[in-house]
């Protein structure tokens, strides 16, 4: 259904009688998308009590959709412990869809087709705000996510610094390639800008306004060669940066336990 003063044509919510652990979902027409994307969120206890409440958009990786932070991962549990225990300030979660391309858009602008960076950006900041109660045009924005998403986060983030404060890749990918060798699809079909491909070089291009930036990998993973690369290119770039290696796999268990690091990061950015 519509709803009044939506900046969508179309907004659904998730009827609160039926909510739990405090996810909540919705779904919109996304004017980037060209259709309808999906997005949960979880909305703390505390948020009620928060004014401006900071917002982490939260992106998953190849394969992946909306649910799976919360119910692969744990998120929202993460984050609600993590409050309760007073090591960050109430946080909302934003965890969209990838906009459901083939086996992963790359959360990159499909040209001529959907524009799944812009979907990111746009879209899903506004539709958080929309819905979550003391979330405004003043809560403070982040960005992370895992594999895939990590990439569309440190390229996204580097980009748009005038919008997030600060952004952390897990297990990221640091360029296309590495997503195309995971995916089922064509891409030599898919047009879209080549200078995109590559996160290193995103980073070199937005260096002067840059948000706090941070990535992890787990010593074991497949993609520990290319972050080592990514952060060594940072460093010889002199682009401030953090980075960390602990013991993990490319697997669920290492992004449920190391989802900590990056929320305290950016509870220290607040």
């Amino acid at each position: 259904m519509s709803e009044t003063n939506s900046a969508f044509h179309t907004i659904e919510v998730s009827d609160p009688r039926y909510e739990c652990n405090g996810l909540r979902h919705i779904t919109i027409k996304s004017p980037a998308l060209k259709h309808r994307g999906d997005i949960t969120l979880f909305v703390p206890d505390e948020a009620a009590d928060t004014p401006d409440i900071p917002i982490v958009i939260l992106m998953h990786g190849v394969y992946g959709s909306h649910w799976a932070w919360a119910l692969k991962g744990g998120a929202h549990v993460t984050t609600q412990n993590l409050i309760r225990a007073g090591k960050i300030p109430p946080m909302a979660l934003a965890m969209p869809s990838d906009g459901l391309w083939g086996d992963g858009s790359g959360y990159l602008n499909h040209i001529n087709g959907p524009d799944f960076e812009k979907w990111i950006v746009e879209d899903v900041p506004t539709a958080a705000r929309e819905v979550i109660e003391s979330a405004t045009k003043n809560s403070p924005l982040f960005i992370a996510g895992l594999s895939m998403g990590g990439m569309g986060t440190l390229r996204l983030g580097a980009k748009h610094g005038d919008i997030f404060r600060a952004a952390s890749g897990l297990s990221s990918a640091t360029h296309l390639d590495q997503i195309i060798e995971l995916a089922q699809e064509d891409w030599t079909k898919v047009e879209f800008n080549q200078d995109e491909a590559s996160v290193e070089a995103t980073i070199l291009r937005h260096k002067d306004n840059l948000p706090a930036l941070r990535f992890d990998c787990g010593t074991e993973d497949f993609l520990i060669e290319p972050n080592r690369t990514l952060h060594t290119a940072l460093e010889q770039a002199n682009i401030p940066h953090t980075y960390e290696e602990f013991p993990g796999e490319h697997t669920w268990p290492y992004w449920e336990q190391h989802l900590a690091d990056t929320l305290i990061f950016f509870a220290e950015k607040i």
